[in-house]
């Protein structure tokens, strides 16, 4: 019956040619009826006749990728981008999908659930990785009747496991350890157990580290999260898991609740295109703020390798109030590491001073390079000679030569802001451990 009205109106198109709605009527029935290419037909004759008219637009993006012919669904959808129906963008976005655009196509979900926040579709969702909101509800069911799900853990790592870094243990015992070992003291003066505290400096010089060894301090919980794999994994449901991870560690008190790479979530709003990642910034400030929920005993670290990539508000009183600068390990604190890091390793007379003092701005991760460099050449010596060869100073010295502190190419950014950028004081650590400033 539908080919027979088709026919019919394909005959009276030959009659009228130049009459746009008949002949849209038609394409959008054939689409219904599976006759892509057909369709595809008509609607370029309507785009010859009436150029950019955007239902012929979207019916030929519709019917090309239909055809599995993704890139010309994707080139005709990106010319009428600001005028797609939801069923359009949910094609346009499954179009890049298929061609591996997948960035792209995370942004135009966000802003597609930005609008319709209750929107679902199994293809998208398992291609970018967002478990369903029943799964979601699912898993913080779980977290919430259990001590061990998930991504929490406690800690035996303490403060005495921490080579160096006396500076950043003493903030952090004044603002965490000391209000929930003496709660009564601070107390009286007005002070509760929680609160925020960003640590930033240069990767690879444990800032996860001091986070976990402070929950061991205190016997306490600690939950890591990396806000990017909040953003990419759980996209349109960020608010809602925020929220849901902040209730966990309310729920777990004490807790310690560590942000890794927080500039992912903290950039400045104003160069935020994206409404949906507004939306989820705000829903973490309004978190740390306690504005719903008592924060009383969640203890809150964040670490940042960009801290001139945090937007202002995350430093307000109450939030991340104290911003810790967590410089490379000093020399006592090098020779730590390298005990730590040889032990149970094959070694001979190694003059650990020695190696400390030749590493002056390696972080932890490079002298754990360096570990690697020196072992991964003994190993060819012992498989050479056949028989276990240790690794020895000269070793370790032939290794540094390989492997350049990484450290010195943070600094050279780090040194701009410090001097130019610099009108609260907050670099002023930076300037003094580059010696610009006493």
């Amino acid at each position: 019956m539908e080919n027979e009205i088709i026919r019919n109106l394909l005959e009276a198109l030959e009659f009228s040619p130049d009459n746009i709605p008949l002949r849209l009527q038609v394409a959008d029935m054939m689409m219904k009826e599976r006759l892509y290419e057909d369709a595809a037909k008509q609607y370029q004759l309507v785009l010859d006749k009436q150029y950019g008219n955007s239902r012929a637009s979207a019916g030929l993006a519709a019917s090309y990728y239909q055809r599995q012919k993704y890139s010309a669904a994707i080139v005709v959808y990106e010319q009428i981008a600001g005028g797609l129906t939801k069923d359009d963008q949910v094609l346009y976005i499954k179009s890049l999908v298929k061609e591996n655009s997948i960035e792209q196509a995370i942004a135009l979900y966000q802003e597609l659930l930005g609008q319709y926040p209750d929107f679902t579709d199994d293809e998208i969702d398992t291609a970018l990785r967002m478990p369903s909101s029943g799964d979601m509800d699912d898993l913080f069911d779980g977290i919430e009747n259990s001590d061990d799900a998930y991504f929490m853990e406690k800690p035996t790592t303490r403060f005495a496991d921490v080579g160096g870094m006396s500076k950043v243990k003493e903030e952090i015992a004044i603002k965490i350890i000391q209000p929930l070992k003496n709660p009564e003291l601070f107390k009286a003066f007005g002070k509760k157990s929680g609160g925020g505290i960003l640590l930033y400096g240069p990767p690879g010089c444990g800032k996860t580290f001091i986070a976990k060894a402070t929950a061991g301090e205190i016997d306490a919980r600690f939950i890591n999260i990396g806000l990017h794999d909040i953003l990419d994994m759980w996209i349109g449901n960020s608010e809602k898991n925020l929220h849901e991870i902040f209730e966990m560690a309310r729920r777990n008190k004490p807790c310690v609740l560590f942000f890794d790479e927080v500039d992912a979530m903290g950039a400045s709003r104003s160069d935020l295109k994206q409404s949906a990642m507004r939306h989820v910034i705000n829903q973490f400030l309004a978190e740390l703020d306690g504005a719903e929920s008592n924060n009383d005993g969640v203890l809150i670290l964040a670490a940042t390798n960009a801290p001139w990539s945090v937007d202002a508000a995350f430093r307000r009183p109450g939030r991340f109030d104290r911003i810790i600068f967590v410089a490379p390990p000093d020399e006592p604190a090098r020779e730590d590491i390298l005990k730590s890091l040889l032990k149970g390793k094959p070694v001979e007379a190694i003059d650990t001073k020695k190696i400390a003092a030749a590493t002056a701005d390696y972080s932890g991760a490079d002298l754990t390079a360096i570990i690697d460099i020196a072992s991964e050449e003994k190993l060819r010596e012992s498989l050479s000679k056949g028989s276990i060869q240790p690794i020895n100073t000269k070793d370790l010295l032939t290794a540094l030569k390989q492997h350049k502190p990484t450290t010195l190419e943070w600094f050279a950014s780090a040194r701009n802001y410090a001097l130019y950028a610099n009108e609260s004081g907050l670099y002023d650590d930076i300037l003094k451990y580059l010696k610009i400033r006493k």
